[in-house]
């Protein structure tokens, strides 16, 4: 549709004509939707979980949902439905109040809902005389009426913003028929055999282009396209742009330009467009890696040239231990490797707007990593067994969260006051080495170098860690720190980092005071630094393990700003007040 690179939401909608209509330039049918995702297999489950569309054999990137099919691609893009000629798309539920239920339950973590409440909190409304309603977000942008209309359940409508609603709806029926009506007697707009194209009136000013934008497009299926383009041309319609077909197609199609900066497909039957997935290609660290041998640069004093800015975006959403069930896999496909970030990108705070997402806005320049898990060693990519001492924490920790099941604080119990919070909730640290860890935004790390001296600041939680790369005498034994205490040596062209004096209270994945810590830092390629990290911890492991990952150099983009953690964070304040609130719960009912 437009030159596909990272993703964003182009959405073909083919409706259906009701009928011969003399002032139509074409005659349509219902065709396709074509929406945003980062992932398109993600887009397709999403759309089957949460408004019952169907898989479409053969195609990972197809949902069917009724008269319409739902089409995944990956592109750029600027934003959400909400301000440009496509306001949103909707979907009828023969219980409106049953499915807010299971959507709210959903929360916007694990497979993304975020619902849009109304100013008393509610969730949907009983408009009189028309339907129950209500309205939410994909996590891609899209906005979603849900509505509760016995007369057409599944896909119900388009719903399109417009400076001039009545002229709009005019030239769609003068260009694709149409039959004029008032759903509900209430609202005008034209029928396509079930499925409404409706109109409102946007008081903020010509609404914004949608091109590019979470729906970018609109589509009719027409019967004869030569046909059809000449007719339309005749009505004054402009082709902007003709379509690509997928998989060598003959099916035509092409870009009009419709009112209100509505882009408009026109396609034949049966046309699917090519779906192009930009991805980057910087390959990533590990068995079968074909970069070759590399020299690293040198500083002005002669040590191995390290520095930079990296982002760790390529590797959110790599397991740290292999799943079971690719226990003979060595790398994922990029279609695998893209639809498991987008997971992990799912599972984490995605409810904030779509600019905090790093991993989901066509950023990273890299594609994401196919290493199929961290954990190298032991060799079949698992952690090794816990000893009896690290069995009975990781049982307590157990009850402690089960305790508090839906806690911020997991593992840590009700809190009395702040410092009983865990200290990534607290803006102390992410520990060690856990601060390292791709997660969904501030991947960033800028290492910088001097004679003797390496810093390594990590984005998130704004921490700096000054090691000192050559030999001095080690802080006394009983002095501890929530980073330990680090000492740098090279190894070749290797950064090796050596941490003991933890202090235990930023455990990672049940690490105890006595972990030893190694880091391996080796730039492999001019822009892949890999990052190795053993793990000793006899208290709570049989045996030492060893995990890898890699760091994409971006000196160009990247930009390390200030991670203001603290400032109006509300977090500890509601985290407290809950607890409290939780109390005076548990209280009543016992007094009960």
């Amino acid at each position: 549709m437009t030159n596909v690179s990272a993703r964003a939401l182009v959405a073909v909608l083919a409706l259906a004509a009701a009928g011969a209509e003399t002032a139509r330039a074409a005659e349509a049918n219902v065709h396709q939707v074509y929406i945003t995702a980062s992932s398109p297999s993600e887009g397709v489950r999403w759309y089957v979980r949460h408004m019952k569309c169907e898989a479409v054999a053969d195609r990972t990137d197809t949902a069917k949902c009724g008269r319409v099919d739902l089409v995944f691609l990956v592109q750029p893009t600027m934003g959400s439905t909400q301000g440009t000629g496509v306001n949103h798309i909707g979907f009828s539920f023969p219980d409106l109040k049953a499915k807010m239920t299971e959507l709210e339950k959903v929360g916007v973590r694990g497979a993304g809902v975020r619902l849009q409440r109304f100013p008393d909190g509610a969730t949907f409304h009983d408009v009189p005389g028309l339907f129950k309603l209500g309205f939410l977000f994909d996590p891609w942008g899209t906005r979603i009426e849900l509505v509760e209309d016995p007369d057409v359940t599944g896909f119900h409508h388009i719903h399109l913003s417009s400076t001039d609603p009545t002229a709009t709806l005019a030239w769609y029926r003068k260009m694709f028929g149409g039959k004029p009506a008032k759903l509900k007697g209430q609202i005008d707009g034209l029928s396509y055999d079930g499925v409404w194209v409706l109109a409102a009136r946007q008081e903020e000013g010509k609404p914004a282009t949608t091109e590019g934008r979470a729906i970018d497009s609109v589509a009719f299926v027409v019967k004869d396209f030569d046909q059809a383009a000449a007719d339309l041309r005749k009505q004054g319609a402009t082709i902007v742009k003709q379509l690509p077909a997928s998989g060598g197609s003959t099916k035509k199609g092409a870009l009009i330009a419709g009112p209100d900066n509505v882009r408009v497909a026109v396609v034949e039957p049966g046309f699917t467009t090519m779906t192009v997935v930009a991805r980057g290609s910087t390959p990533v660290a590990g068995a079968a890696d074909p970069r070759g041998p590399y020299t690293t640069p040198r500083t002005p004093w002669g040590e191995p040239d390290i520095q930079g800015l990296y982002t760790g975006n390529s590797a959110h959403g790599i397991p740290l231990e292999r799943p079971k069930d690719l226990a003979s896999v060595n790398n994922l496909t990029a279609e695998q490797a893209e639809a498991r970030r987008e997971r992990g990108t799912l599972g984490s705070i995605w409810g904030y707007e779509r600019e905090w997402r790093d991993t989901t806005l066509g950023y990273v320049k890299t594609a994401p990593s196919t290493q199929v898990a961290m954990v190298i060693d032991p060799p079949d990519g698992r952690l090794p067994s816990l000893t009896a001492e690290g069995t009975r924490l990781a049982e307590a920790a157990r009850r402690a969260a089960a305790s508090e099941e839906g806690s911020a604080n997991p593992g840590y119990g009700l809190p009395a006051g702040p410092e009983d919070l865990a200290p990534f909730v607290r803006c102390i640290t992410r520990g060690l080495p856990g601060m390292m860890m791709p997660i969904v935004y501030n991947n960033g790390m800028q290492i910088t170098q001097g004679p003797g001296y390496v810093t390594i600041t990590k984005e998130m939680i704004h921490e700096t860690r000054v090691i000192p790369t050559k030999p001095r005498t080690h802080v006394a034994s009983n002095l501890t720190s929530w980073l330990g205490d680090s000492q740098g040596r090279w190894e070749g062209d290797t950064l090796v980092i050596e941490t003991t004096n933890f202090n235990g209270k930023a455990s990672f994945q049940g690490s105890s005071a006595n972990m030893k810590l190694i880091e391996r830092y080796t730039r492999v390629a001019p822009n892949v630094l890999e990052y190795r990290f053993t793990i000793d911890d006899p208290t709570t492991w049989t045996k030492s393990w060893t995990a890898m990952m890699a760091f994409d150099k971006d000196d160009e983009q990247y930009e390390l700003v200030e991670y203001a953690c603290h400032e109006g964070n509300y977090g500890i304040r509601n985290i407290l007040s809950g607890a409290r609130a939780r109390e005076k719960q548990s209280q009543g009912a016992a007094r009960k």
